[in-house]
């Protein structure tokens, strides 16, 4: 039986995303290490994006940031006992609460905004504005389309 072509592990878009993604964490990591926030792991990342000023239910947080309610609850949680959110009753529901950034937390989305359009900068350096621009609409269309059909992450797959 003739033996199956694999694709070059090099161009899987997967692992192309994954070392860009690499690339972008380990810039966004130096720059909250050198502000002195070295307590932050991967998943807590997932919320500090999505907290609006109003705050927000650990049910919505999931959605917005396409992970399981079970792993943004544990996330909220180490969060709000390293000092980076605060729970508080949602005034329009008494039976749940609303998720806030305090004054450390809000330090984070700032230095992450920062660092971000530092490594966007750079990868338009690299590739060309246009270029950069045509991958993020490309990966906002992508997205999109996966959350229509129902593939957002909520699912088996951790984001």
């Amino acid at each position: 039986m003739p033996e199956r072509e694999q694709p070059d592990r090099q161009q899987l878009i997967g692992l192309l995303l994954r070392l860009a993604y690499q690339h972008w964490a380990n810039h966004m990591d130096a720059a909250l290490r050198a502000a002195g926030i070295d307590d932050i792991r991967p998943p807590h990342a997932s919320v500090f994006p999505f907290v609006p000023e109003e705050g927000i239910q650990v049910t919505e947080l999931a959605r917005l940031a396409r992970v399981r309610k079970q792993t943004m609850a544990q996330a909220v949680v180490d969060l709000e006992r390293l000092g980076y959110v605060e729970r508080r009753p949602d005034p329009s529901d008494r039976r749940a609460k609303l998720v806030f950034l305090t004054e450390r937390g809000r330090n984070v989305p700032r230095i992450a905004e920062s660092t971000g359009a530092q490594v966007e900068a750079r990868w338009a350096e690299l590739i060309g504005r246009e270029d950069l621009e045509t991958l993020r609409t490309l990966l906002q269309r992508l997205l999109a389309a996966l959350q229509d059909e129902g593939g957002d992450g909520d699912g088996s797959e951790e984001g």
